[in-house]
């Protein structure tokens, strides 16, 4: 059995102590249909609840340390330490319909990273309703509960089965997407749009999809899944190739033959504009 460190422990207990509760406010939302103002204000208030309840986990035990919380914003710590990057409910538009696939998201992120840049240094992916725990910590690979995971190590984007982030009302680049699609979508297996990329990432590095890209991401959407994805194997760059996939919103992950095969058909989508 690998053993968690004090801080992968601390990450997963303040997950485990939201997790009831969504749990309860997701039966709860699937009877509130009828209004549409009303289960969006019961997810909102989900939502917030999930994110107080980490925060007080977290906060009680690292006291100086900041955040970066997706309906809190940027809450600041000693800046030599590292800061928490929290996401309480990944796909709430999921939890929304009663669509039973969302997850709560934690990372840390180290102001002093081995090229002197702040870098992701350990992550959790935690589902509450199939209680999967998705886990890394930089150098001791990542995890499935007890399980060591590996992306895929299918070579063939024939048979490869990619997860993408579909742009939305008000949200994403739908001239961008539509060409990328239209490069990949022909020479793959198959593409699916599950609605959380946090899940879509960590479901890379257990090798349950073969790669994934989107654009428009925010850090508490991606911070977890990307050291998973990176501790699985994977690589993980913008689409243009580099590794400032953070910076410029672009998040393009695989194994290292189908990232090479993918990142030809981005990259000439992009160009053929």
């Amino acid at each position: 059995m690998v053993a968690h460190s004090g801080l992968l422990t601390v990450m997963e207990r303040a997950a485990r102590k939201a997790a009831p509760r969504l749990r309860r406010d997701f039966n709860e939302v699937q009877h509130l249909q009828v209004s549409r103002k009303g289960p969006a204000d019961f997810v909102s208030m989900a939502d917030q609840r999930a994110e107080r309840t980490l925060y007080d986990e977290l906060k009680k035990a690292r006291p100086d340390w900041g955040f970066l919380l997706e309906e809190g914003g940027e809450i600041e710590g000693d800046p030599d330490k590292p800061r928490w990057i929290v996401d309480p409910l990944d796909g709430t538009t999921n939890f929304l319909h009663g669509i039973p696939h969302f997850a709560i998201s934690i990372a840390v992120e180290d102001p002093h990273g081995s090229q002197g840049k702040p870098e992701i240094t350990t992550a959790l992916v935690y589902q509450p309703l199939t209680d999967e725990s998705f886990w890394a910590e930089k150098g001791r690979g990542a995890w499935l509960h007890d399980g060591r995971l590996r992306v895929s190590s299918r070579r063939n984007l024939d048979e490869a089965l990619i997860a993408t982030g579909i742009p939305f009302l008000g949200h994403g680049n739908f001239a961008q997407w539509s060409r990328i699609f239209g490069a990949v979508a022909p020479e793959v297996a198959g593409i699916r749009r599950f609605g959380s990329a946090a899940l879509d990432l960590a479901w890379v590095a257990a090798g349950r999809y073969d790669g994934f890209w989107e654009s428009d991401l925010k850090p508490w959407d991606v911070a977890a899944g990307l050291l998973l994805v990176r501790e699985a194997g994977g690589f993980v760059t913008d689409f243009r190739g580099a590794d400032r996939a953070m910076e410029r919103s672009e998040f393009l992950a695989a194994n290292d033959t189908l990232h090479s095969k993918l990142h030809k058909l981005v990259a000439g989508a992009l160009r053929n504009r």
